[in-house]
């Protein structure tokens, strides 16, 4: 496993990222929907940057794979949406890969009629973008890897609180980034 983002410059840019929202919104308040559950270490540190007032929504989403009129088919729920007519509304995601998934969401919180609604993303995939969809705030353009760490989970949900964004799976957490606990010895 190897560490491709380092948590001294994940802080950097998602300071930047706060700094850039918090200008752009300059004397309004921002209501965040934070998409479940990749981005919730993401949601967290961004929304501490932003220097306006800030009121979270959280989002699940659900992908299901259905038949339907014998074809298969793979449909999007989430949980309910906010309320957020005339409100300004960033989506918060951790990941932008096909954009299915952010495309629903922002159509379906659209219908609500916010005031402004954009997307603020952590990692940006563009070559595996299936929608026309571009967000309004990136960290990082990045390549197609499979990434553990910082909100990220590997196989069996495992490894998010990692500090920093790794590259493939480890083995097992022992030795990576992490001091080992010394152990405890008992004196006679």
């Amino acid at each position: 496993m190897k560490i491709a983002y380092t948590r001294q410059r994940l802080a950097r840019r998602v300071s930047q990222l706060g700094r850039a929202i918090s200008r752009d919104y300059a004397g309004r308040t921002v209501d965040v929907v934070v998409m479940l559950e990749n981005s919730f270490l993401f949601a967290a540190d961004l929304v501490r940057e932003i220097n306006r007032p800030v009121v979270c929504h959280f989002v699940r989403s659900e992908t299901r794979d259905i038949r339907m009129g014998g074809h298969p088919r793979r449909e999007i729920f989430f949980s309910a949406p906010p309320t957020l007519r005339g409100r300004d509304v960033l989506v918060v995601d951790s990941v932008l890969n096909t954009g299915v998934t952010q495309d629903f969401l922002l159509r379906r919180l659209e219908e609500g009629r916010p005031r402004s609604l954009r997307l603020a993303v952590l990692f940006d995939k563009p070559e595996a973008r299936c929608v026309d969809l571009q967000p309004a705030y990136r960290g990082y353009a990045a390549a197609s890897k499979q990434w553990v760490g910082y909100g990220l989970c590997g196989e069996r949900g495992l490894y998010r609180n990692l500090p920093y964004v790794a590259v493939g799976e480890p083995k097992s957490l022992g030795g990576i980034g992490r001091q080992r606990p010394r152990r405890k010895t008992s004196r006679a």
